[in-house]
């Protein structure tokens, strides 16, 4: 047991030396520092790749090109309407005879016919259907730029979710391959003063095994690691055989605080999903305007131009065309929406309410999102302010625990102690940070300038 003692001691005091010391105030120091070959990538890089390159957002801005055009259509119901029809026949004799079908005598006609009918109409007044279809199209547009910018945030909080993890397991596997590597080192001693009759095999079997789970989880790591690097380059567009690194800076930027109130605002003027439950309600406004429409008169105005020939009203016909134009006005008004249009206004009207309680029910969600992640921004720098303490603290009792070792005042299991909580300190404040990263940028998020 003194032998594994001592090997946890010579493990840690390697580790704390050749990471510790860096670690009292600026936690970018404790990172793994990336080679000139590895693909360092900013968050704002990431952003601007994703935008660029994310298959999940195609769907949506190809939504934005369909609903300006569906805005053009609804448009050109204000345009005029313009028929004509050509039409040519062939007309057979007609026949004469007395009321009660008796003397019968052929009538010859002309056995050629042709008609001609051009007319276009203008509608001046639709109760207000064709504007409100317009706004409605213009809507449906709106909503689509909402459901962009809504999956494009959505898409770059993934992104640094999987961009800060992937930084934690860099920072573990760099701790956990130095581990590694001084294990392998007391155990090559160990072999050699087995030899020497000084070490138990039973004791090297112990630190194998150690080794073995250390190996097992630096796999598990390593797999992590191809996860998130696979998420991140498969949605950046990028081959997968490029390795990101994230960019250590980003634990010296100075995050701004604010207050409660400052992002609460934020959110109730820029959150998308706040955005998409208002043009809901105005969607649904619009959908009941429509239907009240169906039950007001609709006028237009109208003009022609007609050809008939030959003239069969004649007896005998008239082998010639007969030419005339009209103009007027027209008025059609269906009665029968009185009342078949009751239930669907009902309808709408009811979905118009509904919408409006979505909207409040997002504003309430809203709210308490930003409370809750706002309060866990905050804890996030206490959590931050009571590690860098603590590793000032671990620092100074391992100085003071080896001093006392060295001179015969202190047990072995003390020093183990002192190294470890060294150690765990150390890690914990590099997280710490990245949870300050973590939570900034989901307050963004919610209040939809992310």
């Amino acid at each position: 047991m003194n032998n594994y003692k001592l090997l946890m001691v010579l493990l840690c005091v390697t580790l704390c030396a050749q990471v510790g010391r860096a670690c009292k105030t600026d936690m970018s120091d404790c990172a793994p520092t990336p080679t000139a070959a590895d693909g360092i990538l900013t968050i704002d890089e990431m952003f601007r790749l994703a935008d660029i390159n994310s298959k999940q957002l195609r769907p949506l801005l190809s939504g934005i090109d369909e609903a300006k055009a569906g805005v053009s259509v609804a448009k050109s119901n204000r345009l005029p309407d313009l028929n004509a029809n050509l039409s040519f026949s062939y007309l057979g004799d007609g026949f004469i005879t007395d009321r009660d079908f008796t003397h019968f005598e052929e009538a010859p006609m002309p056995h050629y016919g042709n008609n001609f009918v051009l007319e276009a109409s203008q509608v001046v007044y639709a109760g207000g259907a064709i504007n409100n279809g317009i706004k409605m199209a213009e809507l449906q547009h709106d909503m689509a730029q909402l459901q962009v910018e809504n999956k494009r945030s959505a898409i770059r909080f993934m992104l640094v979710g999987y961009y800060l993890d992937l930084f934690k397991c860099r920072n573990m596997r760099s701790v956990l391959e130095k581990t590694i590597g001084q294990t392998r080192k007391v155990i090559k001693e160990m072999h050699a003063r087995e030899k020497e009759g000084i070490v138990l095999r039973n004791d090297i079997t112990r630190y194998e095994l150690l080794l073995s789970n250390l190996e097992l989880n630096l796999t598990q790591i390593d797999n992590t690691l191809s996860i998130l690097n696979n998420n991140l380059t498969t949605t950046l567009g990028i081959t997968n055989d490029y390795t990101i690194m994230p960019d250590t800076t980003i634990l010296q930027q100075t995050l701004p605080l604010g207050g409660y109130s400052h992002w609460r605002e934020n959110a109730m003027s820029n959150s998308s999903a706040l955005k998409i439950a208002e043009t809901s309600v105005k969607m649904s406004e619009k959908n009941e305007a429509i239907i009240k429409a169906d039950r007001l008169p609709h006028i237009a105005l109208f003009a022609g131009y007609k050809m008939d020939g030959p003239i069969t009203i004649e007896v005998p016909p008239i082998d010639k065309n007969f030419n005339y134009w009209y103009v007027g006005v027209g008025i059609n008004y269906n009665i029968a929406s009185l009342f078949k249009s009751n239930k669907q206004l009902t309808k709408s009207r009811i979905a118009t309410q509904k919408a409006r309680e979505e909207y409040d029910a997002t504003e309430e969600q809203i709210a308490l999102n930003i409370n809750a992640d706002y309060t866990r921004y905050l804890e996030a720098y206490e959590e931050f302010k009571t590690q860098q303490k603590s590793v000032e603290l671990a620092i100074q009792n391992y100085d003071v625990t080896s001093n006392r070792y060295h001179n015969d005042m202190a047990l072995i299991t003390d020093m183990l102690d002192a190294s470890n909580a060294k150690l765990d300190a150390e890690q914990k404040l590099v997280n710490a940070q990245i949870n300050i990263i973590y939570f900034y940028y989901k307050l963004l998020y919610i209040s939809g300038v992310l």
